[in-house]
């Protein structure tokens, strides 16, 4: 058995000192002082004088080693022992292996796949907890953000469908009600119109009234505005 050890940096990588700067104040505020989390770089140290972390590369692995607690992109914070492996050598270099191949450079990706999420990785296959939650809290909250907003950017579409298609069967429906002999002009583009002006559209014909009509003008107008409808909606041949 042997401890598997976590060195964890504050990213300091930037050209910028004041970005850098700005860096470990937010991780003393949300880390140090309120105990969520910050930006962080995290390796993984076991057996030997090296740690392991993942990271950016255009071509190859992104799997990489250095000595521990030196990484020269960032500045060095603390070190967590997670607990023991009880793996030897040579099998915790299968696993190293493995992971060179499964983690390719190019698939980085700050809020998906990052250095934590490879350490974590890594710790679950040797056998040890992973990381703490507050390492890479802030990536996780990024990618809820993401998913947040690309779910509802899916649901936003959902509803205009179905706001869009409901009108058309209302529109179809009150064809056959309405009394007056110059309706209201749909929209020539109804299909793509947004739902406000379809609204406003079925109100003022509404309020025109909804007596029966047997008029065949009206009605020879109405079959032609539903095959225009249906020929915008077609697909291309």
């Amino acid at each position: 058995m042997t401890e598997v050890i976590l060195h964890i940096y504050d990213v300091t990588s930037s050209d910028s000192d004041k970005t850098n700067n700005t860096i470990v104040q937010i991780n003393k505020i949300f880390k140090d002082r309120i105990g969520f989390g910050g930006i962080f770089h995290s390796a993984v140290q076991v057996y030997g004088d090296e740690e392991w972390s993942f990271g950016y590369c255009e071509q190859g692995t992104g799997v990489f080693s250095c000595l521990p607690a030196r990484n020269p992109m960032y500045t060095y914070r603390e070190c967590i022992v997670l607990g023991k492996t009880n793996f030897c050598i040579f099998k915790v270099n299968q696993i190293l292996r493995e992971l060179s191949r499964e983690w390719p450079g190019y698939l980085y990706d700050l809020l998906s796949k990052n250095c934590n999420h490879f350490c974590d990785e890594f710790c679950e296959r040797l056998g040890v907890p992973k990381l703490p939650g507050w390492v890479n809290r802030f990536a996780h909250a990024g990618d809820t953000a993401v998913e947040i907003a690309e779910n509802t950017a899916l649901r936003l579409r959902q509803a205009k469908t179905e706001i869009v298609s409901a009108s058309k069967v209302a529109y179809k429906f009150l064809l056959g009600a309405t009394s007056t002999t110059n309706p209201a002009e749909p929209p020539t583009n109804f299909n793509r119109g947004s739902p406000k002006f379809q609204a406003t559209w079925f109100k003022n014909l509404i309020s025109s009234g909804a007596e029966s009509s047997s008029s065949p003008e009206l009605k020879n107008e109405a079959a032609a505005m539903i095959r225009q409808q249906q020929d915008a909606e077609a697909p291309p041949a």
